[in-house]
């Protein structure tokens, strides 16, 4: 049997589920080894204290610079900022091309490279938006920031006066982690699920800021307990819910392509018999001002004739969320991996995962251990 790097070191930074490809005989391939290697590696470093609190302090000179900054003028340098992201950051930019490409199949180059470069722009925008947000948001100024059309909400108000569960979803579009900030300012008690940073300085440090005005962040890991408890006493729970899922998760159309949905959020639905909200908060000409609009509202009663009320709820809500990226496909993010994991029928001929260094699983196995006893 061949020599295998300590499972430990690779399972502590991987995790349990990583799926590693393994061989006939138990070995991890090189390929797989080499990877593991490069992964502990950079996480040693990522971890380093020294670097963990040179990135707290940058994150905290970040904040003082925008606290009071001109938002306006602070975004023209956001864009710009994006605009070197996109010609930089060669790999995420090959990624939104070739996802763009799939989903507008009769859009020119022109204009796909167009709206790349502008994913890229609102994403760093977004960031901005996460700073300046605790700073410019007050209650008796809300008007001046968001156009809220209150009759969508009419059901949704009505529902948290009866104290019923809701389940508001959303996806990486425009400026997403304003929007259950900007709700709870409305006066909505909201709870959502967010992964918690690496970097424990700036994930506390940015919690705190999104709890400033009463949303409550639930930390992903072991949040299935939180997510029940929060249902079960009829609070509202929030949720991003375009992220690529895994093989045992749901496979509904988006843009066209299968893509790997979770499949938590529809039976949490069937479970709590709560309705699922489908909404969006818009970035408005390039400025710290916002739409927040509601794409669809799924009832139980609605899927309770359903043959398979699982994939049904799954695939309407990723259809509510794919209707207004449609409305502006700029403020997207099209450079996540969504579409990553691929269907059963499809793995034969295209690997969920796409390697584009073919050469790294040439490395021998003497260079594998080499670099791992280093």
């Amino acid at each position: 049997m061949g020599y295998n790097p300590p499972l430990i070191r690779i399972m502590r930074y991987c995790g349990p589920q990583s799926d590693l490809p393994v061989g006939s005989d138990g070995v991890f391939s090189a390929n797989a080894r080499f990877m593991a290697i490069k992964k502990v590696k950079r996480r040693k470093i990522q971890d380093h204290p020294v670097i963990v609190w040179l990135i707290y302090a940058l994150v905290r000179a970040v904040d003082w610079l925008l606290a009071g900054a001109d938002p306006d003028r602070a975004l023209s340098i956001a864009r710009r900022l994006g605009r070197l992201m996109y010609r930089f950051y060669g790999r995420g930019r090959r990624r939104a091309l070739e996802h763009l490409r799939a989903a507008y199949p009769d859009k020119d180059d022109a204009w796909v490279e167009t709206t790349a470069r502008r994913s890229f722009e609102h994403l760093v925008m977004m960031v901005f938006d996460v700073f300046m947000a605790p700073h410019l948001l007050h209650k008796h100024e809300l008007e001046r920031y968001f156009e809220v059309d209150w009759q969508e909400f009419l059901p949704v108000i009505r529902w948290i006066v009866e104290k019923r569960a809701i389940i508001m979803v959303t996806g990486h579009y425009g400026s997403f982690d304003v929007l259950g900030f900007s709700l709870t300012s409305f006066g909505l008690k909201m709870y959502s699920i967010n992964r918690p940073l690496d970097n424990r300085p700036v994930n506390d440090f940015l919690r705190q800021m999104r709890e400033k005005h009463g949303h409550v962040i639930i930390d992903k890991k072991g949040a299935a307990g939180m997510m029940t408890e929060v249902l079960s006493t009829g609070n509202i729970l929030g949720l991003v819910a375009d992220q690529n899922g895994s093989r045992k998760d749901v496979f509904v159309d988006f843009f066209g392509r299968k893509a790997a949905t979770y499949k938590s959020i529809g039976l949490l639905a069937m479970r709590y018999n709560c309705p699922v909200v489908v909404g969006y908060c818009r970035r408005l000409d390039d400025r710290f001002r916002f739409e927040i609009r509601i794409s669809r509202i799924i009832r139980p009663e609605q899927w309770e004739q359903q043959d398979n009320p699982l994939a049904w709820i799954t695939q309407e809500y990723t259809r509510g969320i794919e209707d207004f990226v449609r409305k502006d496909p700029e403020q997207y993010w099209w450079l996540h991996r969504r579409w990553k994991t691929r269907p059963p029928e499809e793995r034969g001929r295209n690997d969920s995962v796409i390697r584009k260094e073919p050469q790294i699983a040439q490395i021998s196995q003497s260079k594998v251990q080499e670099s791992t006893n280093s």
